[in-house]
Formats: structure tokens, C-alpha cells, sequence
């Protein structure tokens, strides 16, 4: 495994996304740290394992739903179904 200092070094500077979330690399939405500081010290992750973490994600996911879920439900589905006369509020 080779170094690579671009790889190693803090991400580029975060961009709001909304009151919540910011973003540092393209497609990476993280909540704001400063929304957890009051419980929880943020962990400096290198850019790769960030960007390892976020290109997983779909692998994780569909190992989650072949384990542990009967059905699968888009959010479309989700919106329709509270949104019909008598569903969820």
C-alpha cells in the first residue's frame, strides 16, 4: 500500500448543505459536527476511509436488506401510502 499525502490529508473545507448536514467531498453528506459536540468528540477521518465509507455504502445496505428485512419499500411507496385516507400521520 502505497502513501498518498492527498489521501491522508483533512478534506477540503465543508460546504452547508442545510441546518443539518455539510458536505466535503462530492456525494458526502455528514451531520453538522458542531450539532454533537455537546455529547459526542468528532473523530478526524483520513480522506480515504471517508471516502471508502461512503462508496460502501450500497454493499452495506444490500447485505442489511438480504438479512434482516421481509420487504424492501421506496420512499415513493412510503409517501403514497401515508398520504391515502386513513394511513399513517
Amino acid at each position: 500500500m502505497s502513501y498518498r499525502y492527498s489521501e491522508q490529508s483533512p478534506p477540503p473545507e465543508p460546504r452547508r448543505a442545510s441546518d443539518v448536514a455539510v458536505t466535503t467531498h462530492e456525494h458526502l453528506y455528514e451531520v453538522d459536527a458542531r450539532l454533537m459536540e455537546r455529547w459526542v468528540v468528532a473523530q478526524t477521518f483520513p480522506n480515504w476511509d471517508s471516502l471508502r465509507i461512503m462508496n460502501a455504502r450500497h454493499d452495506h445496505l444490500e447485505w442489511m436488506h438480504r438479512h434482516f428485512a421481509e420487504k424492501t419499500l421506496t420512499g415513493s411507496e412510503l409517501l403514497e401510502e401515508i398520504s391515502q385516507p386513513g394511513g399513517s400521520s
